[in-house]
């Protein structure tokens, strides 16, 4: 059994690393030490403002230097931060905000209309720390972040390190998950499990059994490495925010791009100026234009500090691998099969002399894939079931032991993860990824898993990006459809009977779509994830006026 708690490890970096940059964000640079001061300074900030124990901070940021420092200032505190994700509108703040029973929001400056229209609907809302991006001053209300970080920041110079009272292992991370169906769900974390299944999974894995001084021998032989993480995904969902988290547990440096607009060439350039060691992205919505842009210059970029790439929770296509692999042979690329209710349920990595194929995993000891009475599928059989993963899961969903029970059951004794995803399982454990079963396309009985269909439309060179829906059908129930977005190059040379007929040769006639909409942007999330309901209904309005 172990106890950690994040904060406790991140003083340890601070105090071995000290001088070090912790956090960059284009030119502005925080040490280990000052990482640790103003974290202390927030921490103490929003205690004298009357949050308490495990009370909820929200972090309504894009990615900055600030995103890590109050999550580390709530760590100190026994807070609890809250992930916000940016683009909700006004009813999407207040149902999370109210759910998450938030007592204190950390907001950036071009949210403060936003926040200033919400925070009047929710009077448990104690402290807003104003995050000054240069775009709206700080308003009365709030409290300048600059002020919180250096009010107390240097009332102790030279003092070791500070921990504030009251920290555990079982001091809570929240992570809230949109999901496919329903409202945003509050997935608990033990710091202690987040820890431990972060670390299991690191190259620069902490000694767990060795004590503080063990973790600061550990962190002070990594130092030469010169861990650097660029989270090309936000911070607000779980692949930018765990990858982060990773970094700083290793004593590393997390740069973030100070514009919130994917720019491949910003951060090819990045990648070069900083010479970043490993790169977080999402699938194909962030490898695809990454590619697009080395293949156009690549002389003009240098990514041979890269020794990895991470992406989790959207395919990453097998081909988009191969040409990334091309510009640098050398790196590391991990697909990883995780979710915010499960990390580490397989992955599978890709090198300069092996590529992986799409949507294959390996998994480990601890998955299995099970039916719906929750026994195990058996390998090779073709048959399909959902993953479950056993060992450090977490806790729950916040206030909502219903879907606790649904997603996190007992089986066999052994309490398990199953967040949704579908899969077969060959005779050697490699596992085949369909997709969520809550938008799986029933079309006269037969199942299709809209992934399938995505990923055979993106291995034409003429699709940048494409979704799989189902629309109403009176034959069959449902039918498949699809949206897709071309090279712009392209558009106009190809027709949807010839997508149709490219989808027919790798999959079952029953799974081509029976319509294309084409649509100059698919119109992803920030974090690579699609609307589904909203491109449904763009399916819908094309078949009823076509």
């Amino acid at each position: 059994m172990t106890d950690f708690n994040l904060a406790d490890i991140w003083e340890i970096c601070a105090s071995v690393r000290g001088p070090a940059i912790a956090l960059a964000c284009g030119d502005k640079l925080v040490s280990w030490s000052d990482f640790d001061r103003r974290a202390d300074s927030v921490a103490r900030t929003m205690l004298d403002a009357g949050l308490g124990h495990q009370d909820k901070v929200a972090q309504y940021l894009y990615n900055c230097n600030e995103y890590m420092e109050s999550m580390f200032a709530a760590f100190k505190a026994s807070l609890v931060p809250v992930n916000t994700n940016y683009r909700y509108g006004d009813e999407e703040l207040y149902y999370l905000w109210d759910n998450a029973d938030a007592f204190a929001v950390v907001f950036g400056g071009s949210f403060t209309d936003t926040v200033d229209r919400v925070r009047q609907r929710l009077p448990k809302l104690k402290l807003f720390l104003h995050v000054d991006d240069g775009t709206t001053p700080c308003p009365e209300w709030a409290v300048p972040y600059e002020k919180a970080a250096a009010t107390f920041a240097d009332d102790a110079p030279g003092r070791p390190v500070r921990s504030l009272a009251g920290r555990s292992g079982d001091d809570l991370y929240m992570l809230y998950t949109g999901g496919t169906t329903g409202m945003p769900k509050g997935v608990m974390w033990r710091q202690d499990d987040l820890f431990g299944v972060i670390n299991a999974g690191s190259p620069m894995r902490l000694p767990e059994d060795q004590g503080d001084a063990g973790i600061a021998t550990a962190i002070e032989a990594a130092a030469p490495l010169e861990i650097s993480l660029l989270p090309a995904c936000p911070l607000m969902h779980g692949t930018g925010a765990f990858t982060a988290v990773a970094c700083l547990n290793a004593g590393g440096r997390v740069v973030t791009m100070p514009d919130p607009r994917f720019d491949p060439k910003a951060l090819l350039e990045t990648i070069a100026a900083e010479k970043i060691r490993i790169l977080t992205i999402v699938g194909d919505a962030f490898a695809r234009p990454i590619l697009a842009e080395l293949d156009r210059d690549s002389g003009h970029y240098d990514i041979s500090s890269l020794l990895g790439m991470i992406s989790s929770g959207v395919i990453w296509s097998a081909d988009i691998k191969r040409g990334l692999l091309r510009h640098n042979p050398n790196m590391l690329l991990i697909d990883a099969m995780s979710s915010s209710e499960a990390i580490g349920i397989a992955a599978s990595v890709s090198t300069g002399s092996e590529s992986a194929d799409t949507a294959t995993f390996k998994i480990g000891d601890n998955v299995r894939v099970i039916d719906d009475d929750g026994r195990a599928v058996a390998p090779g059989t073709g048959a399909v079931g959902r993953l479950a993963l056993r060992g450090r899961v977490p806790i729950g969903y916040y206030k909502d032991p219903e879907k606790s029970a649904h997603t996190f059951p007992v089986i066999d004794g052994e309490r398990y993860s199953v967040p949704g995803d579908y899969a077969s399982v060959d005779e050697d454990g490699t596992v085949h990824l369909l997709g969520r079963g809550s938008g799986v396309i029933n079309t006269g009985g037969e199942k299709v898993f809209p992934e399938e269909v995505e990923e055979a439309l993106k291995t034409h060179p003429a699709v940048v990006d494409a979704a799989a829906v189902g629309v109403p059908d009176e034959r069959f129930g449902e039918s498949v459809a699809a949206v897709v977005e071309l090279d712009p190059g392209s558009a106009g040379g190809v027709t949807a009977e010839e997508l149709v007929a490219h989808v027919k040769a790798q999959l079952a006639a029953y799974k081509a779509p029976r319509r294309i909409v084409f649509v100059p942007s698919i119109g992803r999330s920030p974090s690579g994830k699609l609307d589904y309901p909203t491109l449904r209904e763009t399916a819908i309005e094309a078949a009823v006026s076509g």
